[in-house]
């Protein structure tokens, strides 16, 4: 079930190079969207993994989703409150993935246009973006629900979780200083 996020924090972005999860398995592209309980965003993605249980698992949908949840290797979307990482407090997070083999995620920035490379990105963990991600059921034997990372576009400054961002103004010219001084 394809769904739109708006306005949701980016955290743990791994948007432009495919990595492996703690240096295993297959190579693929995460981002990880931080919303707040009880929003609008959450009812949406609480209404698309009901919806992908139902079509998957039909009448267990319930019982097989009662004994996903909280479990990070088998349910993407989970309380933020178990975590102690900057802004997951009283939010709920969702994690995606995106397999190497298909692709990276379509990154835009605020005006919709496609960025191309780290190196011309907007996107920090701490920002808020708008998220297109696929929410789905996945049957035995590795049974879950799972959200697949399609596109994030830019939506606005947030403040960076974890230093994950130097300000723009954190350096300044150094008086005094001489070419010839260089350690």
């Amino acid at each position: 079930m394809r769904i739109k996020l708006e306005k949701v924090r980016l955290s743990f972005p791994d948007i432009y190079e495919a990595v492996q999860y703690q240096g295993a398995g297959a190579f693929r592209y995460n981002a990880t969207f931080l919303i707040e309980k009880g929003s609008s965003n959450d009812k949406v993605v609480e209404a698309a993994i009901l919806a992908a249980a139902t079509e998957e698992f039909g009448a267990k949908a319930g019982s097989v989703l009662k004994g996903l949840k909280g479990n990070s290797n088998k349910y993407c979307y989970l309380d933020g409150d178990t975590k102690e990482y900057d802004g997951y407090a009283g939010m709920n997070f969702l994690s995606s993935h995106r397999a190497q083999k298909n692709g990276a995620p379509r990154i835009v920035d605020k005006d919709g246009v496609t960025v191309l490379g780290a190196n011309n990105s907007v996107l920090y963990a701490g920002c808020y973006v708008n998220a297109i991600v696929d929410i789905y059921a996945q049957g035995a034997p590795n049974q879950g629900i799972r959200a697949n990372l399609l596109g994030i576009q830019f939506h606005s400054e947030g403040d960076a979780f974890s230093a994950s961002r130097l300000a723009d103004d954190a350096f300044s010219a150094v008086e005094g200083s001489d070419a010839d001084d260089v350690i």
